[in-house]
């Protein structure tokens, strides 16, 4: 079952592709943390209606102002010069084409508060057509181009726009600071509750006062949760009704139970369309607007449960999965041109792929990816052409950044259409990676990849850097990211691999974690490194060390305890938990660890107890980097605070850096890169200076001020 590497460089290669087989070659310039600003990011490909257009978003990093500047850009769907449509210098993005494609719409900060401006395709300057107070977040067009459906926050008790902008300026200048909570969620992921919610608006195309179609709801219209796939509302072809997904339920902590609504366009009622206890979302209309398709979950508070795509006649049929025995969880969707079909993307053993289904049923069919021409890797944001002769997408794999790509309607005659980030491909190291299957817990097959430093030498012996994903319910694939690179070329072989509670092998895989985050998981891993160890004698057994981030830096803590034989030799945690009691009472998603350790801690305290690494302490002697955002409510600094106390107080090597204006992510450009540089640092001290302390440049502005 083992894909070959060699296969895929030669596809890729074939259809031109820049950073093909010749990466590791020799005369390549390590990739650093300072070479962050110089990659591109491609995204968000949206075809003209015509099919000869693709409007698309290229965001660089300007490291003199400490953020990503973005812009669209206009390219060919058949190959192209692109051409560059706005030169703000704040962002613009979101760009979406109008009916007859003359216009773009763009979401754009150029005055501010993100709005939605009007660009003409052919010249002349953006239109500004919102003022909404506080931004406008998603928008799509109406389908005959009369206006746009968005989402905007407001005060629920308030009856117009007037009376938010009055509230919002109240509190400017309020001189109490306080927070009065009565409910939870009060605050989630990054940010406190404010009193307001999502509501979904409409406005004319010509301009005008935006009306609330949601005016009734007291929560969000739109649930906001990483399980979200995307634009959550989908209006019928004749415009008349509005469809979305979202949760209205009293206890929005511990509720997962997301439903499909309508509403009129016109005005009128919200109704509920689902009725499933657990997950409804991401709708879309057939062609005719005689169905409803959207994904769905069967177990109520698992956020990680199987996606299936689901079908229903509208206006209100019974609903039925098309894939009941499809063993990967369904994601985006759209519908087919004629309508017999429904496209759907999934992860699949380290790849997203674009499937295909009939709406009488049968077995999903890979279109784009896997192993055909497409290659393996991650391909997003796929749209089809007219009458589905093409796609377009976003494609990822190991050796490259993310490029817009075509394919014909079998996932053939495959084409790069941009070239951003051309000249770093050329000049600096993208590595490859040589997939691995070994025996993990159980006997089970794992997936995982290994990467050879720079200029491998097969004499030589070098350190390995082990990255642990987060999630858990996630899956490091055949795609490239920046460590990769970076450690890469800073000599270290890295491993990382899909352990038990990972997604796309399978639904009982990825719930096999489920109260045992220290048991299967942690050997898979574990075994993963025994694995490379065994077979690869130019790995150095004493110099291993592990990285993990959300749910991998709980993995790091808990390898602090129960690093049997020393056989990590350094680790480093970022936003990982230390002691579930805390975490639990300090978080917001409250669905998730009620479900992932099988009830509240005052239910089940033994397992709470046992799956807390601080409990561990006695065990810590591995040096220990520890870093945290102080905005992350997902999971708080508290974790982070504890680790390190404990390792301090026991004496163990260890080191702590809390971002205060960073959340889950570390976003900011400077702070990204002193992020990356000061892992590689700690690897650096413990695996190949001894232990020896060496400050990076950045250590000693931060320390001066």
């Amino acid at each position: 079952m083992t894909r070959k590497t060699l296969i895929v460089i030669a596809l890729m290669a074939a259809v031109c592709i820049v950073a093909g087989a010749a990466v590791q070659a020799a005369g390549k310039k390590p990739w650093t943390p300072d070479e962050l600003a110089k990659l591109k990011r491609v995204a968000d490909p949206q075809l003209s209606p015509d099919g000869r257009w693709i409007a698309y978003v290229v965001t660089v990093i300007d490291f003199e102002e400490d953020r990503g500047n973005s812009d669209i850009w206009l390219i060919p769907s058949e190959g192209g010069k692109p051409r560059r449509m706005t030169t703000s210098e704040k962002s613009d993005n979101h760009p979406r084409w109008s009916p007859d494609g003359t216009k773009l719409a763009l979401l754009s900060s150029r005055d501010g508060e993100q709005q939605i401006y009007l660009l003409p395709v052919d010249g002349g300057e953006a239109k500004k057509l919102t003022d909404f107070p506080g931004g406008v977040g998603d928008m799509m067009w109406s389908h005959d181009g009369s206006g746009f459906i968005f989402t905007g926050r407001v005060y629920p008790d308030c009856p117009d726009l007037d009376c938010v902008t009055e509230r919002d300026e109240e509190k400017e200048k309020e001189k109490v600071t306080a927070l009065v909570h009565k409910h939870l969620l009060y605050r989630h992921w990054d940010s406190y509750e404010d009193g307001k919610v999502d509501h979904l608006f409409y406005i004319p195309a010509e301009g005008g006062e935006p009306r609330d179609l949601t005016p009734g709801l007291e929560y969000d219209a739109l649930t906001y949760w990483l399980a979200s796939a995307g634009r959550d509302f989908d209006l019928t072809p004749d415009g008349s009704v509005l469809y979305f997904s979202g949760k209205q339920d009293e206890d929005q902590a511990v509720s997962y139970n997301e439903e499909i609504w309508r509403v009129p366009l016109s005005g009128g009622e919200v109704e509920r369309v689902t009725s499933n206890p657990a997950a409804d979302g991401y709708p879309r209309i057939s062609p005719d607007g005689k169905f409803l398709a959207y994904r769905a979950t069967r177990r109520p508070g698992y956020e990680s449960d199987r996606y299936e795509l689901m079908i229903m006649k509208l206006p209100g049929g019974e609903p039925k999965s098309l894939t009941p025995d499809f063993d990967r969880s369904v994601g985006t969707l759209f519908w087919s041109h004629n309508g017999k079909d429904i496209f759907f993307g999934a992860e699949d053993r380290g790849d997203v792929n674009l499937f295909k289904v009939s709406v009488k049923g049968g077995e999903p069919k890979v279109i784009v990816g896997g192993d055909g021409p497409s290659g393996h890797g991650y391909h997003f944001n796929i749209q089809a052409g007219p009458k589905d002769k093409f796609f377009i997408y976003r494609y990822r794999p190991m050796t490259h950044y993310y490029e817009i790509f075509r394919c014909n309607s079998k996932g053939k005659d495959v084409r790069q259409l941009t070239f951003e980030n051309r000249e770093t491909y050329e000049t600096f190291h993208f590595p490859d990676g040589e997939e691995i299957w070994f025996k993990g817990a159980e006997n089970a097959d794992v997936h995982g990849f290994l990467i050879k430093p720079i200029d491998f030498d097969p004499g030589k012996r070098y350190p390995m850097m082990v990255r642990v994903h987060g999630g858990p319910q996630q899956m490091f694939g055949y795609a490239w990211r920046p460590e990769y690179s970076i450690f890469s070329g800073a000599g270290y072989a890295v491993f990382f691999c899909n352990p038990r509670g990972s997604t796309g092998y399978g639904q009982l895989f990825t719930d096999q974690i489920r109260g045992d985050w220290g048991g299967k998981v942690i050997e898979d891993i574990v075994s993963g490194v025994r694995y490379v160890l065994d077979h690869y004698d130019w790995i150095d057994p004493k110099g291993i060390g592990a990285w993990g981030g959300s749910y991998g830096g709980f993995v790091c803590n808990w390898l602090q305890g129960h690093n049997e034989d020393g056989l990590f030799s350094v680790l480093v945690s970022h936003a990982g938990e230390a002691d579930q009691w805390s975490s639990y009472g300090s978080t917001e998603e409250l669905w998730f660890p009620e479900w992932e350790l099988l009830g509240a801690p005052w239910e089940n305290p033994g397992l709470y107890d046992e799956l807390s690494p601080i409990r561990y302490a006695e065990n810590f002697s591995t040096p220990h980097l520890i870093i945290h955002g102080e905005l992350d409510f997902r999971v708080p600094i508290t974790g982070g605070e504890q680790m390190f106390t404990a390792l301090q107080r026991l004496g163990v090597p260890s080191k702590m850096i809390r971002f205060p204006d960073e959340d889950h992510w570390i976003l900011k450009p400077h702070n990204a890169r002193f992020w990356y540089a000061s892992i590689l640092d700690w690897f650096d001290q413990w695996l190949k200076r001894g232990g020896s302390e060496k400050e990076t440049e950045e250590e000693k502005k931060e320390e001066t001020g």
